[in-house]
């Protein structure tokens, strides 16, 4: 899956399951969404469900430094590269 790809379907879960109003990609999720750590758990289970693994006890760790929609795709597509090595 590309970088647009993905991009496109994490936004469709912020805007379908999140209720996001048109959410731009570098902001805030807490901030600018009210997004909460109930929120993230949810999201990065939805996202193992796209990738079609499970993440590690570090990646979750990882996970938590998260703020932006530009940083989950940054995210994303450092745990694919890692792993394609």
């Amino acid at each position: 899956m590309t970088r647009d790809e993905f991009k496109d379907k994490i936004l469709t879960i912020l805007t379908e399951d999140f209720e996001f109003e048109q959410p731009g990609l570098d902001d805030n999720l807490r901030d600018d969404h009210g997004f909460d750590s109930i929120d993230a758990i949810e999201l990065l289970g939805k996202i193992e469900l796209l990738l079609g693994f499970s993440f590690t006890r570090e990646e979750k760790e990882k996970a938590m430094e998260i703020r932006t929609i530009s940083d989950i795709l940054d995210y994303v597509e450092g745990i694919q590269h890692s792993r394609n090595s």
